[in-house]
């Protein structure tokens, strides 16, 4: 069962996590998550004229009220978990082409 949802993407420089702050203000001004990648290449694929498809795992909500500390260690095992489902969605994607 892979949970899907629909939110504002906040990309943001890295390569340093966000802090309280930054997770304060992003959320002021309307994202639901950040993130570090998806925005840039989206960009660049799209100033090229190609067709894309996103799709993130995020591995860090990021909710202001809840912040605690997350290391890169945290979100590298949070990925390692959503391998699975990933590799799952994307072979039926590419199956369905």
């Amino acid at each position: 069962n892979i949970r899907c949802h629909k939110g504002v993407y906040a990309a943001v420089q890295g390569p340093t996590l966000e802090t309280r702050a930054e997770y304060r203000y992003l959320h002021t001004i309307g994202a639901d998550v950040v993130g570090m990648s998806t925005v840039p290449e989206v960009i660049v694929a799209r100033h090229m004229g190609l067709p894309c498809f996103a799709i993130s795992v995020i591995t860090d909500m990021g909710i202001p009220a809840q912040v605690k500390e997350v290391s890169i260690e945290d979100v590298i095992s949070a990925a390692k978990i959503a391998e699975p489902n990933m590799t799952y969605v994307m072979k039926q994607l590419i199956a369905s082409l």
